[in-house]
């Protein structure tokens, strides 16, 4: 436990919030599913076994191997996907709303090309607004614009190279495509996460989703940008965003995360000989997190954020805050999220002490979320070391109730 947590616990007593507490974050685990857990994680925590079977997995999914999809979707599959369909994620959301945690709902496509995908993500996306305005624990869904438009178009768009006719043609798909999906998430009463991606095509994101939040956000959050706190830019950024929405009269919604493409990106700048946009290091990291977390929290009126974050000491931090300044657990502007899988310890305890948490579930058939399972295992693998962490705190709870492994 780092030195920031222990003070924290000191003076949070009235908080009664453990986040080692591992008989409320696995209460909802069968003795079997444990024993599941445990064995997947301890595969995970092996650097070069993450690295082998992500490339294998992937080149198996390209030849339509029938028995790999089997084996992916009975292992790391179940463990951080909620289902392959809507109806098949009604179990796990109905199992999370148990323990009153809420589900932000992530069609799991991303960089698609063909027209016909594109639309269909779009297609998919709001049939998942229509699904969740129906049901009082989902009230956000998330979607990734490279799902609804090319990457390479992105990017183009982001250098600044001039539009063709049909390159300005497909911007205007990308357009229609996600105020679509924006405007029924107005109708319907959601909201709708635009999730951040890689920083060459993280310009382009942000112009649309300024333009998503301006146009749709002037009563209540319905648009949230994402910021990427490992980029050392992006504090700056937040600041200059929440400037721009005050003067433009909009309410700004905003996820914080650290990043999920570290490694992709300062392999990119090395290669390409320009200097990374990610800091150079975790503490400088950290600091720049706390510090948007702190500065939408002193302007929570103004401010819809969300924590989503696996940071314990983060975690803490905010729920330290809203209770010393008298703000609801439960208020609409100040959500913590984690993803589905992972850090049951931060989102169960959170849910049980009456805090806004919810888990971020990812659907969609095994074709589609194999890239986001892959660079699930090998982040936090690799570059946060989750996996050793997960893997120590669900042994906890097997050894707490007396089980073998």
């Amino acid at each position: 436990m780092s030195d920031l947590m222990k003070d924290m616990l000191n003076l949070t007593k009235d908080l009664q919030l453990d986040f080692s507490n591992t008989q409320i974050a696995f209460a909802d685990r069968s003795d079997k599913e444990l024993n599941k857990t445990a064995w997947l994680f301890g595969l995970l925590n092996h650097q070069w076994l993450v690295g082998i079977g992500s490339k294998l997995g992937l080149a198996a999914i390209k030849l339509h191997l029938p028995f790999v999809q089997g084996a992916i979707k009975n292992t790391i599959f179940e463990q951080f996907c909620g289902g392959t369909t809507l109806l098949e994620a009604q179990k796990t959301i109905d199992r999370l709303q148990r323990s009153n945690i809420k589900t932000i709902l992530d069609y799991g496509a991303e960089a698609k090309e063909d027209e016909s995908e594109l639309n269909h993500t779009m297609n998919e996306n709001l049939r998942s607004i229509e699904f969740a305005s129906k049901q009082s624990f989902v009230p956000i869904i998330s979607t990734k614009v490279s799902g609804l438009g090319r990457f390479e178009l992105l990017e183009s768009v982001q250098a600044g190279v001039a539009f063709t006719d049909e390159t300005k043609s497909e911007y205007k798909s990308i357009l229609r495509r996600l105020d679509a999906i924006c405007h029924a998430a107005s109708t319907k009463g959601m909201s709708v996460f635009i999730d951040a991606e890689e920083s060459w095509i993280q310009d382009t994101i942000d112009h649309l989703a300024e333009m998503m939040m301006k146009r749709y956000n002037t009563e209540r959050a319905v648009v949230y940008t994402t910021c990427q706190m490992y980029r050392h830019d992006r504090l700056q950024y937040l600041y200059e965003l929440y400037e721009r929405a005050q003067k433009e009269g909009y309410v700004l919604g905003v996820k914080l995360v650290r990043g999920a493409y570290m490694e992709k990106e300062r392999d990119r700048a090395e290669e390409m000989g320009y200097s990374s946009p990610i800091h150079a290091s975790k503490e400088a990291t950290d600091e720049s997190y706390n510090n948007a977390l702190r500065f939408c929290i002193d302007h929570h009126d103004k401010i819809a954020s969300c924590n989503a974050s696996h940071n314990a000491d983060s975690a803490m931090l905010q729920a330290k805050q809203m209770v010393d300044r008298n703000i609801p657990r439960n208020h609409p502007h100040l959500m913590f999220c984690q993803l589905y899988g992972m850090s049951d310890t931060l989102t169960y305890n959170l849910a049980a002490a009456g805090f806004n948490a919810a888990k971020y579930v990812v659907y969609g058939s095994v074709r589609e979320v194999v890239p986001y399972l892959i660079r699930r295992a090998q982040e936090n693998t690799s570059v946060t070391g989750d996996m050793s962490r997960e893997y120590r705190l669900v042994a906890d709870e097997i050894k707490r109730r007396g089980l073998k492994m």
